[in-house]
C-alpha cells in the first residue's frame, strides 16, 4: 500500500460509520473518536467505503 489512512481527531465526531464499515482498519479510541489501529487490514477499496460514509470527511490518505 502505497499510502496510509489516517482520522483528523480534531474533526471526528464519534459516529462510528467508519468502524462499521471497516473495522479490520478502524476502531474506537480515547474519547470516543475513530482511529486507525491497523492501516493495511483490507484493501483500499473498502477503506474508500469508509471513508465516503464518514459525515464530516475526518478521513484522509496520506502518501
Amino acid at each position: 500500500m502505497s499510502r496510509i489512512v489516517v482520522v483528523d481527531i480534531d474533526e471526528c465526531i464519534g459516529c462510528e460509520a467508519c468502524v462499521e464499515a471497516c473495522p479490520e482498519v478502524f476502531s474506537m479510541g480515547p474519547g470516543s473518536i475513530a482511529q486507525v489501529y491497523n492501516p493495511e487490514g483490507a484493501p483500499e477499496e473498502k477503506i474508500e467505503e469508509a471513508i465516503e460514509m464518514c459525515p464530516v470527511n475526518c478521513i484522509l490518505w496520506e502518501d
